[in-house]
């Protein structure tokens, strides 16, 4: 089973040649790289060109936002597994999407998903947050609680069926496409508990206030158009055992 990685990526020349070494020192032998760009004014797509192989894909023309980027990266993937790396994310492991395709021998499986950890700074190694993928349900996701997204890995049907991400969505697009896959019944997902991503503190859910409340907002509108029962006091119930869970590190 070939396994297409997807990174969207605009001005991130600072770290996209961890990110894409990060794919390319995988175990697993057959993996595509779909790299996004968003016609980046910096050098990331020169300082990637020379670590992608002819199966690879380089698109670098402007989008309307993330969620556009990935949906271009899903309808150019040949993958028969679709997963996402960020721009400033690693895996935790070499052999992180040999473990993963493992699950993928059942022709039954659909989606496979873990947990990541946080780093801050240059330091990857260093971790300050860990989190535990939720169990993917509407129960948890109308409580806030999802999955990963970078460590979820979902069969290329599956978008076939359900479709990409909404692109009117800022932040929480990934949300809004779980809340419409936890609909389906006849989609079978496993969780396997080890830790798969290492993700950099500062992306665009984890960088302040404003997009916080951004965020919630979405997730709130996510959820009801979707017909899932929540309101703002189940999504701000995650909180405290963030913060506590944050000052345990």
């Amino acid at each position: 089973m070939k396994v297409s990685v997807i990174t969207a990526t605009f001005n991130r020349a600072a770290t996209i040649v961890r990110t894409i070494s990060s794919i390319k020192k995988q175990t697993y032998s057959d993996i595509q790289v779909v790299l996004i760009d968003g016609a980046s004014q910096d050098d990331t797509v020169s300082l990637v060109t020379d670590l992608l192989s002819e199966d690879d894909v380089l698109l670098s023309e402007p989008d309307n936002g993330i969620y556009d980027a990935l949906n271009k990266g899903i309808d150019l993937a040949s993958g028969e597994i679709i997963a996402f790396l960020h721009s400033d994310d690693l895996y935790f492991n070499d052999d992180a999407i040999s473990e993963i395709t493992k699950y993928f021998l059942d022709d039954r499986v659909d989606i496979v998903y873990g947990d990541v950890c946080f780093f801050s700074g240059e330091n990857t190694s260093k971790v300050v947050r860990m989190y535990e993928s939720d169990v993917l349900s509407e129960r948890n996701l109308a409580w806030g609680k999802m999955p990963a997204h970078p460590a979820m890995f979902i069969r290329s049907r599956v978008y076939k069926e359900i479709g990409g991400f909404k692109t009117n969505y800022r932040i929480a697009g990934d949300y809004e496409f779980l809340c419409r896959l936890v609909k389906r019944t006849d989609f079978r997902a496993i969780y396997y508990p080890t830790t798969l991503v290492r993700m950099q503190m500062g992306g665009v859910s984890t960088s302040g206030i404003r997009n916080t409340i951004v965020l919630n907002k979405e997730v709130y509108q996510a959820l009801r158009s979707n017909g899932i029962y929540t309101n703002i006091f189940m999504l701000l119930s995650k909180y405290p055992s963030k913060i506590k869970q944050f000052l345990k590190r």
